[in-house]
């Protein structure tokens, strides 16, 4: 008899190791549910790969709960959900909903929409949430008190990324802990310095990532993608609970606040507090 298929949910499916994931993912044993910002890039790569694709931009908070909605709608569980979208944004800007971008896009948006598919989750035999995070997490320090840097320099955007980078780890160590009684496990993973269209939000990071010396240093998009891959294709291995990759090793270096239990616990809260999760 064969086998039901898996459920994966990938967000930032529309360019960059999102899209080579969703390929790679995509197959007769996978009902794949892509997440993309930009409806005629998603349209390629639901085309290329007949997954199911929903558009949603994750600077607006009510787009991601109506995102929860259709996929609720559409499925009945998921076996592995991948936070992948996100990016770096310049200094300054608030979101619709008045938050700095990268605290927004790239930690509270997924948090918003990984609580609200939580029962969708739950309903697998197991599931997997994967975060994509960053080596950046280093450069990054959670202030409880000042999570949209109202206060706090932001060294062009660079600190405010890395900070959200550090969130994403932060938040996989609290769904290790709180939510392994329904058999959902999490883990986050660097993917490495993939040269994608990363930090096209971000005048400093585009920059970077297309000056001459950012090819001695970058990986090609496939390299960024296999990690995720391989993490999304190991499912929930109750092994990789709480573990942060860096790139296919586990426990990658790691800034000294993310097993600090006082901010995975009050990053919850905040976090909690702010998109109105009871």
């Amino acid at each position: 008899m064969a086998s039901e298929k898996r459920t994966i949910v990938l967000t930032g499916a529309s360019d960059g190791i999102g899209a080579i994931a969703a390929r790679a993912l995509a197959g007769p044993s996978t009902d794949l549910i892509l997440v993309g910002r930009s409806p005629q890039k998603l349209e390629k790569i639901t085309a290329d790969t007949g997954a199911t694709g929903f558009t949603a931009d994750f600077s607006r908070l009510s787009e991601v709960r109506d995102l929860a909605a259709q996929i609720s709608e559409r499925v009945a569980s998921i076996d592995v959900l991948m936070n992948n979208a996100g990016g770096m944004f310049p200094p300054g800007q608030r979101t619709a909903d008045g938050h700095e971008p990268c605290f927004q896009i790239n930690h509270l948006a997924p948090f918003l929409l990984t609580n609200l598919l939580r029962d969708r989750l739950a309903a697998a035999d197991s599931s997997l949430v994967l975060n994509t995070a960053s080596v950046g997490n280093l450069f990054g320090r959670v202030d409880l008190d000042d999570l949209d840097f109202e206060r706090r320099p932001t060294l062009g955007g660079a600190i405010p990324y890395g900070t959200s980078k550090l969130e994403n780890i932060l938040f996989t160590r609290g769904i290790a802990q709180r939510w392994t009684g329904d058999k959902i496990y999490s883990a986050a993973v660097h993917p490495g310095p993939a040269a994608t269209s990363f930090g096209r939000d971000s005048r400093m990071a585009g920059l970077l990532y297309r000056s001459p010396v950012a090819r001695l240093v970058t990986i090609t998009p496939e390299q960024g993608a296999a990690p995720l891959v391989a993490l999304a294709e190991r499912g929930p291995d109750p092994e990789v609970n709480g573990v942060y990759f860096s790139r296919h090793k586990p426990n990658g270096r790691e800034n000294p606040q993310a097993h600090d239990q006082r901010l995975i616990d009050g990053l919850w809260e905040k976090s909690a507090e702010l998109t109105g999760i009871a």
